[in-house]
């Protein structure tokens, strides 16, 4: 299948920056608030709205593609051949709905099973990162440099509150190790801080739709995306996942399995 990536890129920066606008605007107004597997785990009016906006102009201008969506609005989708998109319309709900900081929407384009495009806006700054593999990554028109390969001991680690709480994976023995733990809850935000160094690691369990994206944006910039036990990534299934420096996920790996 051939694709014009400079064209596709150019759609997801235009349909993220529309979405965003509508995002920042939705964040201010009153909410009809759900949840889904635990009181924490949010999903709005907007996320459905705004999934089904998407989905929608995905299919106009790629008729031929399959959508992986967080809101139930894309496809049902068995395998990776082709040309697959995932879609997460509100990355970090909770945050959209205390706080209006802080969330995400990401699009994230395979192509037969590997990483084609990432695109990931940050709302509130109306910034969009963007690009993949054979194209290079972007915030909005700059292009973006590969973060320093740092060590655990020299930068930040982000890991899912539930799971140093629980210290799953001997995570608290991560922190322990690193500059020190901060929380953001949302992937798309993290990713943002990991592609510029901000960060050295994120750990966390991620559904297709909070990985896809932020996965072809890292590994673009050489930074390592893995699994808790190193196994392949399957991109259709919800599991623990690392994303971090080459220098910090090797030894990463050696410490959760301690």
């Amino acid at each position: 299948m051939k694709i014009d990536i400079k064209e596709m890129d150019e759609f997801l920066v235009d349909l993220l920056s529309e979405i965003g606008d509508k995002l920042l605007i939705d964040s201010s107004k009153d909410k009809s608030v759900d949840t889904k597997s635990s009181r924490i785990d949010l999903v709005t009016n907007f996320d459905k709205s705004t999934e089904k906006l998407v989905v929608e102009k995905i299919k106009e201008k790629y008729s031929e593609a399959a959508i992986v969506s967080e809101e139930g609005y894309g496809d049902v989708v068995n395998n990776m051949s082709g040309l697959v998109f995932f879609v997460d319309p509100i990355d970090g709900t909770m945050n959209f709905v205390k706080r209006r900081d802080d969330f995400a929407s990401m699009i994230g384009v395979y192509l037969d099973g590997k990483p084609f495009l990432g695109a990931i806006i940050d709302v509130v700054k109306k910034e969009i990162y963007h690009g993949g593999p054979d194209y290079g990554v972007f915030k909005n028109d700059e292009k973006v440099i590969s973060p320093k390969n740092q060590s655990l001991p020299e930068g930040l680690v982000d890991i899912s509150w539930p799971m140093v709480m629980a210290d799953r994976f001997n995570s608290q023995a991560v922190v322990k190790k690193s500059s020190g733990l901060r929380i953001y809850g949302s992937a798309g935000i993290i990713f943002e801080h990991l592609i510029f160094g901000r960060e050295v690691l994120y750990m966390s369990y991620l559904a297709p739709w909070d990985l896809a994206a932020g996965r072809v944006l890292c590994e673009s910039l050489g930074l390592r995306v893995a699994t808790i036990d190193d196994s392949p990534i399957n991109m259709l299934k919800s599991q623990v996942v690392i994303v971090g420096t080459q220098k910090v996920i090797s030894e990463v790996l050696k410490t959760v399995k301690k």
